[in-house]
């Protein structure tokens, strides 16, 4: 008799706690919060590109769209560089370069050869944007002075 009222008691319970408006918005927030942790996460891993953990042994040095989904990329391994084309369903070597392209260093100040951090770079790249924007004149200045050195 006794196991018999116990168990009315937790089938009672059960459908109360699932119409009860507090365990509701608890089991809510529950899952918002869970949601949340996973968009933060999958934030902070695209952030720092954690999926790029190689040493950088390997990366892109140049590439060049030729098809709609075709490409040619010029990878560096090392000190060498290969030149390879991907399309969606192959990936071909098609030589190893004689002659390595330059490739920019991410982070150096090409006219004073300086190291500076990502917000540097922006704001020099804004910089000249913006300069260019204001004064139109600016770009077609520079090419008539280099042409005239030349």
């Amino acid at each position: 008799m006794l196991p018999l009222l116990f168990s009315q008691i937790a089938v009672a319970q059960s459908t109360q706690s699932i119409t009860n408006p507090t365990s509701v918005l608890s089991i809510f927030l529950s899952l918002l919060v869970v949601v949340g942790v996973i968009f933060a996460l999958a934030y902070v891993m695209r952030r720092f590109n954690v999926t790029a953990m190689g040493g950088n042994q390997m990366k892109v040095a140049a590439s060049m769209v030729v098809g709609t989904k075709e490409k040619i990329m010029v990878i560096q391994v090392g000190e060498e560089q290969h030149l390879i084309g991907v399309t969606s369903h192959n990936i071909s070597h098609l030589s190893k370069l004689d002659k390595n392209l330059d490739v920019p260093v991410k982070g150096v100040n090409k006219t004073t050869g300086e190291q500076q951090n990502g917000a540097d770079a922006f704001k020099q790249k804004l910089v000249a944007a913006m300069a260019e924007k204001l004064n139109p004149n600016m770009e077609k200045n520079k090419t008539k002075e280099e042409s005239r050195d030349a």
